[in-house]
């Protein structure tokens, strides 16, 4: 080991530290998931790259959230069965251990949770304000859903993983995705970049906002960070989300993409992702 790299090891360690202790709950067990060469994602698949990042997943996942509550349904289903005002922090601590297990982890482990996740959407529905049923395991929901999150997770990646990623590669992101869409009930999968672009469009007329949407877009951009220490990773990380939407979906939610601290924000951004990627290595 060269002098540089152990001088740098207590400080790679200290951030890969705070990291994980953001991603897995210790009150319930919960340890780092570990690569599996078995896994449902092969160690050569896309997913595996772009899963891996936490900085573009991070920014990508709250984008994805702030898309798929644009719709009316997805929206009554957290509004009426979670406790999304206390829990946001666990909200997205289980979406990214989610992501994990069914990328990295044991094949069986994977299953498992893609059938829990599954059985749980079954049991989810109501009413509407306006008095129309949902279920949350309506597969052209479920599609929304996905394509919100395969979308940002790429793009995510793209803007500060892998600027220069080739659009077939980006295509092959979207086909694997679909071994998580398909035990989960989603109808239509999407197997290319267009495609989901194309299921993405057709959902528009159904998007709503209303002040149900901006309570819970405020309760998520606005959520108190873990650790004081944490809170300008939060922020950046928030502004750079908004950033990452799409121009319609930032205006239906009344919000407006940086101005002239855009490029200081994104620059920033990558610096962070950039030293992420370092202390993991």
């Amino acid at each position: 080991m060269s002098p540089a790299d152990r001088l740098a090891r207590p400080l790679k360690g200290l951030i890969v530290g705070q990291v994980r202790a953001l991603f897995n709950d210790k009150t319930r067990g919960e340890r780092p998931v570990q690569r599996r060469q078995d896994a449902l994602f092969p160690p050569d698949s896309v997913a595996w790259r772009v899963h891996g990042d936490v900085t573009s997943m991070l920014v990508g996942g709250v984008a994805a959230l702030m898309l798929q509550m644009l719709h009316p349904a997805v929206l009554a289903g957290v509004w009426d069965h979670s406790g999304f005002r206390d829990d946001m922090q666990g909200r997205l601590r289980r979406t990214a251990r989610f992501i994990a297990v069914t990328t990295y982890g044991a094949p069986d482990d994977a299953t498992a949770l893609l059938a829990k996740v599954r059985k749980i959407h079954d049991h989810i529905g109501g009413t509407l304000p306006d008095g129309m049923p949902y279920r949350a395991s309506e597969p052209d929901l479920l599609a929304w859903v996905h394509v919100s999150e395969v979308l940002s997770f790429l793009d995510g990646w793209i803007r500060y993983g892998e600027p220069s990623m080739s659009r077939a590669e980006q295509d092959r992101y979207v086909a694997e995705m679909a071994r998580i869409a398909e035990p989960l009930g989603v109808d239509p999968i999407p197997t290319t970049r267009a495609e989901a672009e194309a299921i993405q469009r057709a959902m528009r007329p159904s998007l709503r906002v209303d002040a149900r949407t901006r309570d819970v877009a405020g309760v998520l951009l606005n959520q108190p960070p873990p650790s004081f220490a944490a809170r300008p990773f939060q922020t950046m990380t928030m502004q750079a989300a908004i950033d990452l939407l799409p121009g319609w979906a930032r205006t239906m939610h009344g919000l407006e993409q940086p101005g002239v601290g855009l490029p200081l924000l994104r620059a920033g951004t990558f610096g962070v992702a950039s030293t992420l990627r370092w202390a993991f290595r």
